[in-house]
């Protein structure tokens, strides 16, 4: 998500407190994506937003050395990697500033994309600051933009990458749930909080019916980070982080290395 909105979320919930991929991927395909050239695209979960340790030459798309891309990178040794995936981004960025590195050499992509499309951010800020009602308007909203507008959006990134890299072997990733529900936790109600997990559910399904049309590879982390989400004893998202808030609501370095490496790497 992009920093700045987290931000002004992170601002109006101050105000408003005043207070697994499924199937493994064969041995074979995986050996075939290490040979070749990893490019590794997509938003503040790719790039590794949450983890620290960020590249500064990544400059505000911190890039972090614990994302799920350097560390697949650094395990399997490609002929070629490129890291461009960028925080904030969104469908229309991917496809005008994150293709360059994609070529007829390229075997392996990753991506993950559509949460700042959707509005992700909004909707936090929504349910934060007004009641229930609102909230779950803010989702519907959401998830008619999901279903009526994002699946031509994703469509045309996929299309444009299997123009640009016609042998790779792409893994779509999705995004996990945020909260485990059930449990005595601060902040948002559990109806809130329940809207918000089927809107993943929601947007997930949406990025897996896309992919899977366009004969790729759909990484589903949701799965990983079961028990590891907000209110659990272990949590692999961050909250609010009082040090760094536009770290809030990403994985932390055990959520990329825990939720999303091992999707890629059984995909890859």
């Amino acid at each position: 998500m992009r920093r700045s909105r987290l931000t002004g979320f992170v601002t109006s919930l101050l105000l408003a407190a005043g207070l697994g991929l499924t199937g493994a991927a064969s041995a074979q395909a995986s050996s075939t994506a290490a040979t070749g050239g990893y490019v590794a695209l997509g938003d503040s979960y790719s790039s590794g937003v949450g983890a620290g340790s960020y590249i500064s030459s990544s400059g505000s798309c911190n890039r972090s050395t614990k994302a799920y891309p350097y560390l697949w990178n650094a395990a399997h040794g490609p002929s070629s990697f490129a890291f461009v995936a960028c925080s904030g981004a969104k469908t229309d960025d991917v496809l005008s500033g994150q293709l360059g590195s994609l070529n007829s050499s390229t075997s392996l992509v990753s991506l993950t994309v559509g949460g700042n499309d959707a509005g992700f951010a909004d909707v936090m800020t929504t349910c934060v600051t007004s009641s229930d009602s609102t909230c779950l308007s803010r989702i519907n909203t959401a998830k008619a933009y999901v279903a009526n507008t994002l699946p031509g959006k994703l469509d045309t990134v996929y299309n444009a990458i299997s123009a640009k890299a016609p042998s790779a072997r792409v893994v779509v990733i999705g995004y996990p749930r945020f909260y485990l529900l059930g449990q005595s936790c601060l902040g948002l109600s559990e109806t809130k909080r329940s809207a918000i997990n089927d809107a993943a559910d929601y947007i997930d399904a949406a990025i897996k019916t896309r992919a899977t049309a366009h004969n790729f590879v759909f990484g589903d982390v949701r799965t990983t980070f079961s028990g590891h989400e907000i209110c659990s004893s272990n949590s692999w998202l961050h909250s609010v982080n009082w040090l760094n808030i536009g770290e809030s609501y990403h994985p932390t370095a055990s959520g990329q290395s825990g939720g999303y490496l091992p999707v890629l790497t059984n995909a890859a």
